[in-house]
């Protein structure tokens, strides 16, 4: 290497380390420590495959977070966990938010990894027809979660309501009890649903097909924390678009991620996973009102608010447009 060129490389490396940046990572080498940052994770499914990416990738570290994932049983404790801060952001969807909220928290979602339903009501084998239903056990994750609320909206179209069955709580794993008879019917969504499917169990309402607008995965905080760590969550949000960037464009490190977190050994079920999530996830986790809209006018009582400043904040992610990171996430990943 010729002398002067070896001079400026050293000048370069210098300046780099007596202005505090770190060559590899973009960071200050002096940085202070991590900020740790917890998220729960409502029910293991494909609609956390942004997170997952973002994690295994680095990219939160990147952005000075430590990233904690937190496991949680549907939306019920979202609430008391985020005013507490045991958790600083939940993946629910909003229906647990609009339930939090009349039991008074104020929580807010700030970014969605999905926009649709997707979801699919299984029956059980000893159900043979729709009205074998009445009377017998739904299942769901947990009272207010989107589980909960789409179950009331598919009991809507069979003309039943929730006195005419038992709606009842046994966490994230459905599918065993809906194998076994145990329960009547249930919600599932990938990568439960396609394992549903090679089983050929019956349909009872196959709501992703139908790609209601619906805040079915949403990320949420606390107000009072939104107010006074936009920072953090901004670089939250920046690791989690890239994750989501990156699954989107690397599909053989996403399946591997997939069938990881999700202990899948079936191709055709970690295909199904993949493609689902790819044709659904909104890439810069923008949410879409509609979505939020349709909460309202399906599940929200009487006495809820209808302004949707109330359950969500979508300024964050339209600072990040601004400041040219989606922009830049665009150049790297290309568009979807």
């Amino acid at each position: 290497m010729p002398s002067n060129v070896l001079h400026r490389s050293v000048t370069v490396i210098a300046l780099a380390t007596s202005s505090g940046l770190s060559m590899a990572g973009g960071l200050p080498a002096n940085a202070a420590e991590p900020i740790l940052f917890k998220v729960g994770e409502a029910a293991p499914a494909n609609t956390f495959l942004a997170i997952w990416m973002a994690r295994d990738a680095g990219f939160y570290e990147a952005q000075g977070l430590k990233l904690e994932i937190v496991h949680m049983v549907g939306g019920r404790e979202s609430g008391p966990d985020l005013s507490s801060g045991r958790i600083q952001l939940m993946h629910i969807g909003m229906s647990s938010v609009v339930r939090a909220n009349l039991a008074g928290r104020n929580l807010l979602g700030i970014g969605s990894l999905s926009n649709v339903v997707r979801a699919t009501m299984f029956a059980a084998p000893q159900i043979k027809t729709n009205a074998d239903l009445k009377g017998g056990i739904f299942g769901i994750s947990s009272m207010g979660s989107e589980s909960d609320s789409l179950t009331t909206l598919v009991l809507r179209r069979l003309g039943l309501m929730r006195a005419d069955v038992t709606v009842k709580e046994i966490g994230v794993e459905r599918l065993t009890a809906l194998r076994s008879g145990t329960i009547a019917a249930t919600l599932l969504g990938e990568p439960q649903r396609g394992e549903a499917f090679a089983l050929e169990l019956r349909v009872v309402a196959d709501l992703y097909a139908e790609k209601i607008p619906w805040l079915y995965s949403g990320l949420t905080v606390d107000r009072a924390y939104l107010k006074s760590n936009r920072d953090t969550l901004k670089r939250f949000l920046k690791a989690t678009i890239e994750g989501n960037r990156l699954a989107l464009t690397d599909e053989k490190r996403a399946k591997e991620v997939l069938a990881r977190e999700l202990k899948l050994t079936d191709s055709k079920i970690i295909d199904q996973s993949y493609a689902n999530f790819k044709a659904e996830t909104p890439p810069n986790a923008e949410i879409d009102p509609k979505g939020a809209e349709n909460i309202l006018t399906a599940i929200a009582p009487a006495n809820a608010s209808r302004n949707l400043d109330d359950y969500i904040d979508m300024s964050l992610v339209a600072e990040l447009r601004t400041e040219g990171f989606i922009e830049a996430m665009d150049r790297k990943y290309g568009k979807k």
